[in-house]
């Protein structure tokens, strides 16, 4: 799987999570947050913005976020979900096949 894959991947998992959480709670922030990061990282994907290094911060900032909101709540749903969706995207984008 080449990176450009793995970010599709993570967009439609991210949407699909900032819009459960809308869906679910109401949640106008979750889906403000899930999309706007999500346009980011399809122009990282499109070759909009060409240095690679800028998903992975956006990734890095994301795993981040994920982790805190884990520790906050301490309940793996969802943020602990999206950490671990999150990790592997930055691992995958990295790993050689």
């Amino acid at each position: 799987m080449n990176p450009t894959t793995v970010l599709w991947v993570y967009v439609a998992l991210l949407v699909a999570g900032g819009l459960a959480g809308f869906l679910k709670s109401g949640s106008k922030a979750s889906l403000l947050a899930s999309t706007s990061f999500a346009a980011a990282l399809v122009l990282c994907a499109v070759g909009v913005i060409s240095q690679p290094r800028v998903a992975d911060m956006l990734l890095a900032a994301l795993l981040v976020f994920f982790l805190l909101r884990l520790a906050k709540s301490k309940k793996f749903m969802p943020g602990g979900l999206m950490a671990v969706f999150t990790l592997a995207a930055l691992a995958l984008r990295h790993l050689r096949f």
